[in-house]
């Protein structure tokens, strides 16, 4: 058996249609969607034909995106491929450590759905009490870019890979870094089309509502490791998790930390799991040794290769 990662997407990372095929070739997957629209009517509807501008909503964005993730990690689930994997830890960027949590076993479907739905309403109406923007940063040291951004009160969200940072905070810190970050010599300085300040402390009020929604789901020891954002290490109870996940909201992403940590255990083999290939780009960007095998269709499934 192949030691693997199991490892989930972002928001950003939707697109009207996605999913579809799993559906209508998977009857696990469609349970998983169908048993989405009881909690939230309508979602796969929105998923399948949009509109886009409905599905890029972060209401609507996130429990999709989990939705489809877990509906692609179950059919992959239950194809002959899955008896040759030996999943050893699972983790997400962002939204995605979410569908990671459901992976690890620690949370169900449903109530994983739920903690999502809520997590998006949350992060909206943060988004809308502050003005909040965010900048993807290209090719810059990490140090010099968190000395920029303390000096003008912006943070960093999301440190991605060696070559990608991601900025946040109020609108005029964001501008006033990207500025000083470009004068300094940075590859390229990049305004993210976003709804607010992701990862910052402008989502500071979204923190006691979803500790509060947290309390009230029934979170288990996984049966896997799950590699926190926050901190890039293994959370083996359920306590952790829980209370990892209502850091993160505010907390920087240490995304390239977490796949060095998983890597340096001696897995080299990670199946990006729901819709895109961000997340392959960036190992890619973290460590060109790494093998990454998408699974958005029936089709990726057939051809994870294992050597």
């Amino acid at each position: 058996m192949t030691r693997v990662c199991l490892i989930f997407p972002g928001q950003g990372a939707q697109e009207v249609g996605m999913g579809k095929e799993i559906y209508e070739t998977s009857v696990e997957a469609r349970e998983i969607f169908e048993e989405a629209n009881i909690v939230i009517p309508g979602l796969t509807d929105i998923i399948f034909n949009g509109p886009a501008d409905r599905l890029t909503s972060t209401g609507y964005c996130q429990p999709a995106i989990y939705t489809y993730s877990i509906a692609a990690l179950t059919a992959l689930q239950k194809h002959a491929i899955y008896q040759q994997l030996d999943p050893q830890y699972t983790c997400g960027l962002s939204l995605g450590e979410c569908s990671a949590v459901a992976a690890s076993g620690a949370l169900s479907f449903e109530e994983g759905l739920m903690m999502v739905k809520h997590r998006a309403a949350f992060m909206e109406e943060a988004c809308r009490a502050t003005q909040g923007s965010m900048a993807a940063i290209i090719g810059f040291d990490k140090i010099q870019l968190k000395d920029i951004c303390d000096s003008v009160g912006a943070s960093v969200a999301n440190y991605n890979s060696p070559d990608q940072i991601v900025i946040t905070g109020e609108v005029e810190a964001v501008t006033a870094a990207c500025k000083k970050i470009k004068e300094a010599g940075a590859k390229r300085v990049i305004p993210l089309t976003v709804s607010g300040a992701f990862h910052s402390t402008l989502m500071a009020a979204a923190v006691p509502k979803f500790r509060s929604v947290l309390d009230h789901l029934s979170f288990n020891d996984p049966k896997r490791p799950l590699i926190s954002n926050v901190d890039a290490q293994p959370a083996m109870t359920g306590d952790q998790i829980k209370s990892n996940l209502s850091r993160q909201i505010i907390s920087s992403v240490l995304w390239e930390d977490s796949i060095n940590y998983v890597s340096a255990q001696g897995v080299r083999h990670f199946i990006e799991i729901g819709p895109g290939n961000v997340l392959k780009g960036l190992l890619r960007q973290i460590d060109r040794d790494l093998t990454v095998f998408n699974v958005r269709t029936p089709g990726d499934i057939e051809k994870i290769k294992l050597s």
